[in-house]
């Protein structure tokens, strides 16, 4: 996994302008929410877990180090932090 600097600018990379690394501590949660513009999160340490709960059929999918989860513009979707917790850049 690249180094927080590189992840961050690994994100800028892909188009987005608005970038951080955020911590989440263990089992966070975020109840169903959106988002105006589209966002990615890019994972550096930990797991998370998400849902879209207002397409048919929901379903959760756990992501873990370095993987990329994109959320599209106006989609609402809520979000489980691992026991581990979880550290992840975001791109906005």
């Amino acid at each position: 996994m690249p180094s927080r600097a590189e992840a961050e600018s690994l994100v800028r990379s892909w188009g987005f302008s608005h970038v951080f690394t955020w911590t989440d501590d263990s089992n966070a949660h975020y109840p169903p929410h959106l988002h105006q513009g589209q966002t990615t999160h890019l994972i550096l340490r930990g797991t998370l877990t998400i849902t879209y709960p207002n397409e048919p059929n929901p379903e959760k999918n756990t992501y873990g180090v370095s993987d990329r989860i994109d959320v599209d513009a106006g989609r609402v979707h809520e979000v489980w932090m691992g026991p581990e917790g979880c550290q992840y850049v975001i791109g906005e």
